[in-house]
């Protein structure tokens, strides 16, 4: 299920030529190619007793859709997704549950839904099968906090985090040592079942134990390992949480334990699909593909600063080129009041850096459809984004400086708006190079 793409506000949108409407088409065809519809297993496991589906994530309520659209009998289970991430006319088997929860910090639902994951597999016996069906978002939407640590202190040391710059990876090993079904303690919980897992991943490098802090992948990171991300991003977390760091008990099952050793876990989807599929599309359209990667983790808008320079050299001989790009890359914030997102920020380094160089347009997205807290999924920029601004009053270092990249562009009218897309490979970037491109008037 693609989503209906929009660009800039309602009231301002023009029609979009040249580099616009080219992006738009990339971005698009790259969600195609990742989307549960196209990426699940044509042929669910089966089992000698029940096969019990659990689907956490942004993608959860397609996924179980597409699951039961291929199952000759009714399933069960539990869908847990973000607030507003349910399909139109999805409707769920009668026994399945459906809790939508916070993101990307946990709340009670997330607490709600937790527990009755746990209880499912609980209930399972060595003939079942649990099927888990996982997409990024899961460590928020799915989270009991270990014993002595509650939602407040969770929320209080996510939020830390989330701030502080850490990766990605960094910040589920954390959480999974404050948990009570991540890092492969819902395989455990669900015993001499037998567990499989398909995975659309949202990390750089497609690690299966770091998708929504594997609840059913042993994990491979330890208490110590937590308490050293702690003190290398000089976070101060509430005095549960440093307690619970330091308590032997919290350390995540080891891969031989029960529910864990016999499982099985299948990336079915990744970045790396994504852009593949942009770039064959950008070739057809007559472009030379550059393609950077899948796994980049920086700094945004110092990435977005040294693609501005790459695409800088790579426009001197005057042909027509994409550049495409994945990963995840980090926001340091400054002011927690910002309204912005790491594609945000990595489009405006970009667009300072290239200074309103001709000729060349870029798109950074979120391919969840959400970037940041905010409603977009990130933004295009043009050769005259700059000049736009300017004629706005709008200082760009000023937005930068202060996380506040959504506002600015929402000024100009160059967001990307999709809504949920029901997927999530995490960032796509790509930069057009010698494409046509119109100038889009503001008013003053």
């Amino acid at each position: 299920m693609i989503a209906t793409f929009s660009a800039g506000n309602e009231a301002e949108a023009a029609p979009l030529p040249g580099g616009r409407a080219a992006l738009l088409e990339l971005f698009q065809e790259a969600l195609r190619a990742v989307a549960p519809e196209a990426v699940m297993p044509r042929v669910l496991p089966r089992s000698h007793g029940r096969v019990v589906v659990v689907s956490v994530g942004k993608a959860a309520a397609e996924m179980m859709r597409v699951a039961q659209s291929r199952s000759a009998a009714p399933l069960s289970g539990l869908v847990v997704t973000r607030y507003d991430h349910i399909p139109a006319g999805f409707v769920a088997p009668p026994g399945v549950t459906v809790i939508e929860a916070g993101h990307p910090y946990p709340d009670e639902n997330s607490v709600r839904a937790a527990r009755l994951a746990l209880e499912l597999g609980q209930g399972l016996e060595a003939a079942d099968h649990l099927l888990v069906l996982l997409s990024g978002g899961g460590s928020a939407l799915l989270s009991a906090p270990a014993p002595g640590v509650g939602l407040a202190d969770k929320q209080a040391v996510t939020r830390l985090l989330l701030a502080s710059g850490a990766t990605i990876a960094e910040i589920n090993c954390v959480r999974k040592h404050l948990s009570a079904v991540k890092g492969g303690r819902l395989a455990v919980a669900a015993g001499p079942a037998r567990v499989t897992t398909w995975i659309i991943s949202d990390v750089p490098g497609d690690d299966p134990s770091f998708v929504s802090s594997g609840p059913t992948v042993a994990d491979h990171t330890t208490l110590e390992m937590a308490r050293e991300i702690i003190a290398k991003y000089r976070i101060d977390p509430p005095p549960s949480v440093v307690a619970a760091l330091r308590d032997p008990a919290n350390e995540t099952p080891p891969a031989d334990s029960l529910g864990l050793a016999g499982g099985e876990a299948v990336v079915i989807a990744r970045a790396r699909d994504a852009l593949a599929a942009a770039a064959r599309l950008a070739a057809e359209r007559g472009y030379a593909v550059t393609d950077l990667g899948d796994q980049l983790q920086a700094e945004a808008r110092y990435l977005g600063a040294s693609h501005a320079a790459l695409a800088r050299r790579l426009a001197a001989d005057g042909q027509r080129r994409a550049i495409v790009s994945g990963g995840e890359t980090t926001v340091s914030v400054v002011n927690p009041k910002g309204r912005g997102g790491r594609n945000l920020e990595y489009l405006l380094g970009l667009a300072i850096a290239l200074n309103g160089a001709p000729g060349i347009a870029a798109l950074a997205a979120d391919t969840d459809g959400i970037d940041g807290t905010e409603n977009a999924a990130g933004a295009v920029v043009v050769s005259d984004t700059l000049a736009r601004a300017r004629k706005l009053g709008l200082d760009p270092a000023e937005h930068l400086a202060a996380n506040n990249a959504y506002t600015f562009f929402e000024r100009l009218g160059d967001l990307v708006v999709t809504g949920p897309t029901f997927t999530n490979v995490n960032d796509f970037r790509a930069i057009l190079i010698n494409g046509e491109e119109g100038s889009r008037d503001v008013d003053d």
